[in-house]
């Protein structure tokens, strides 16, 4: 079964590779549709809007932890 995860922290720069010195990459999750991971990305990403080093993203996975595959765009539902 498909679960969402909502992955994201500071980073060091726009490029967004890799997390920010002293700061830790945020996992939310797993939830079961991506309407919950939306709603908990919308909040994270909504406190930080003014923070151009951070971001957060909501990644298809498993209930052990998100995949390895590219990262749901921002605020777009997945295809079914």
């Amino acid at each position: 079964m498909t679960q969402y995860w909502v992955i994201g922290g500071e980073y060091t720069d726009t490029s967004f590779s890799r997390v920010a010195p002293g700061k830790s990459l945020e996992r939310h999750g797993p939830f079961d549709s991506y309407k919950e991971a939306h709603k908990v990305w919308q909040a994270r990403a909504w406190v930080t809007v003014d923070d151009a080093h951070t971001r957060f993203r909501v990644l298809e996975g498993t209930e052990e932890g998100p995949g390895a595959g590219p990262s749901l765009i921002e605020g777009t539902p997945p295809k079914e």
